[in-house]
């Protein structure tokens, strides 16, 4: 695949790790890695002040923070007039090009994909560390793109690859300069048994095919294969790819934490490389076993991943629930198994890990990452209440 001719207007485009403990600091985080991490990112900002874009294509998914299986879409953009992130405490509200997301909208739509969109759809954190460390507070209007990267069935990379080349097109059209954002990666699965064993050799693998411009290694992949490697974020790598055709990328940071690679890697505007690109390695083999990671969940789990949902977005419900679970677990007739899950679910953070605390709620149908952020979720907010009861003895 070559340079995309309608490429012209696009002026940077990166790919940045998005990593929640980036604001978070949990105590089994190495500090020196997150600072690394966010260093890189913040390089990324600089990139945003030399090539002085007047809008960011920004290309992110969800963690099941803004859509829940009520309704996933394979891909949405939010049109409307302003950008709303929230995680951990903090909020962001971007402006968005009104005009050039409704414009894209419309045409992609002509061109045949069949996309949701959104007004006012509040984001999470894949949207939200990329606001702190990579926009930074610079007032460049946002377009923000989802593309579901969790819930199968999932867009293919050539999909995603297509709809990025329409996307170029649409914007060679138009006088605004454009930068991309491309928001995921690399290595990881939070929620299930590899959360502490990410696949660091694909990383070194696809890392170095990139580097080499040999965006193809990722493109003719399947979505199955990047959920074997902890990888499905990849889909909005594969949808910038399509916008931008061939180019070499310029890694400027990896870390191997002890569940997730960071990666944050520039590809436009290309520049000359310090270091010879080094020799390719030996290509990464796949197994092929299907999705073994992030399966959709079984129907009989709907009402269980449901109230996982609202948790997320209800503290009035996280209250209740560790005030009283068997009031919660009676009023929305959970079963047995179901039951115990939620009872255990309540101990978060007396374990190791928040993460240990999963297992027993995917045994009772929870999707791993829907689990997962809810007890994050849980966590702070037990947290608030025992500051609370320190205050009020105090007083």
């Amino acid at each position: 695949m070559s340079m995309n001719n309608a490429a012209k207007n696009i002026v940077a485009a990166v790919a940045t790790a998005h990593a929640p403990q980036l604001f978070t600091y949990p105590p089994d985080e190495n500090p020196a890695q997150l600072d690394a991490t966010i260093a890189a990112m913040r390089q990324l900002g600089d990139l945003l002040d030399e090539t002085r874009p007047e809008a960011i294509l920004f290309l992110g998914s969800d963690h099941l923070e803004t859509f829940s299986l009520t309704c996933v879409p394979a891909f949405a953009i939010v049109a409307g007039s302003r950008a709303r992130a929230e995680f951990a405490g903090r909020s962001y509200d971007l402006p968005i090009h009104r005009e050039m997301a409704e414009d894209i909208l419309n045409r992609l739509v002509q061109a045949g994909f069949d996309l949701a969109y959104s007004e006012d759809a509040l984001l999470g954190h894949t949207f939200a560390v990329p606001f702190e460390f990579v926009i930074a507070g610079r007032q460049i209007p946002v377009i923000p793109f989802h593309t579901n990267v969790y819930l199968p069935p999932l867009p293919s990379p050539q999909r995603c690859a297509a709809l990025g080349a329409e996307i170029a097109r649409i914007v060679a059209t138009r006088n605004e300069r454009v930068a991309i954002i491309a928001s995921g990666g690399m290595s990881h699965y939070p929620g299930t048994e590899r959360y502490p064993h990410p696949e660091f050799d694909f990383d070194y693998w696809l890392i170095s095919e990139l580097e080499r411009g040999n965006i193809n290694a990722l493109l003719e992949m399947t979505s199955v294969q990047l959920d074997e490697v902890g990888n499905t974020e990849l889909l909005n790598w594969a949808t910038m790819f399509g916008a931008l055709g061939s180019c070499r990328g310029e890694l400027l940071q990896y870390t191997p934490t002890w569940h997730h690679g960071h990666a944050v890697m520039r590809f436009l505007p290309e520049r000359a490389k310090a270091a010879a690109t080094p020799p390719p390695r030996e290509p990464y083999q796949f197994r092929n076993r299907g999705f073994e990671f992030y399966r959709h969940p079984q129907a009989d789990g709907y009402k269980l991943n449901k109230f996982m949902f609202e948790l997320r977005t209800n503290a009035v419900l996280r209250r209740r629930l560790l005030r009283d679970v068997d009031d919660i677990t009676s009023e929305w007739q959970f079963n047995a198994t179901e039951r115990d899950a939620l009872r255990t679910m309540i101990q978060v953070g007396e374990l190791k890990t928040i993460s240990d605390s999963v297992a027993p709620l995917v045994k009772a149908g929870a999707h791993p990452l829907q689990a997962l952020m809810s007890l994050h979720v849980l966590h702070g907010e037990k947290k608030k209440i025992a500051a609370t009861e320190v205050r009020e003895r105090k007083d």
